[in-house]
């Protein structure tokens, strides 16, 4: 093994160093990109400083741990648990439907149906309640919204019972 690691100079660490940062590029990560930076750092060092496989090897952990810990030192808010952030249901479309109101286009039916939103179609679960009532999302279980019977000022029994002609155009007497 030592044949093999003996030899491992300038050109070898660039080339390492360059393979890592196309791969960071291929899958990020950001791990790759401080060993890739470590390497070329290694390679250019070699360039000015003639140093044995080990001292190389010792020179690549140091590098590497000083990036890391420079990486983390300036960790963006974002990525610390717990940070508030400016789009807080980003990735996490369901919970942003919580409290919203749709009316249902298909019945649901022991339990289960579905609604359009948008350009979804979401699963809700939830009492049995007829097409064309007003539901509101109550809460998120699993992929699925909970939703519940939106009963109107006006009508305190259940504003499903009419069709939705009658009740935007009341018959006239």
């Amino acid at each position: 093994m030592l044949v093999v690691i003996s030899p491992f100079g300038v050109w070898d660490w660039l080339i390492v160093g360059g393979s890592l940062l196309v791969l960071e590029a291929l899958a990020p990560g950001v791990i790759l990109l401080w060993l890739g930076l470590a390497a070329l750092l290694v390679g250019g060092t070699l360039l000015y400083i003639d140093l044995t496989w080990q001292a190389q090897f010792i020179a690549f952990a140091v590098f590497f741990i000083a990036f890391a810990i420079f990486f983390v030192a300036r960790n963006p808010p974002a990525m610390q648990l717990g940070a508030t952030t400016d789009q807080p249901f980003l990735n996490r479309r369901a919970e942003a439907l919580v409290g919203r109101s749709f009316t249902l286009e298909k019945p649901i039916v022991s339990g289960f149906g579905t609604v359009r939103i948008e350009d979804t179609v979401w699963r809700i679960t939830g009492a049995d309640i007829s097409a064309g009532s007003r539901v509101k999302a109550t809460r998120v279980d699993g992929t699925a919204l909970h939703v519940e019977l939106v009963r109107s000022s006006s009508d305190p029994v259940e504003n499903s019972t009419q069709p939705l002609l009658q009740k935007l155009f009341p018959s006239q007497r």
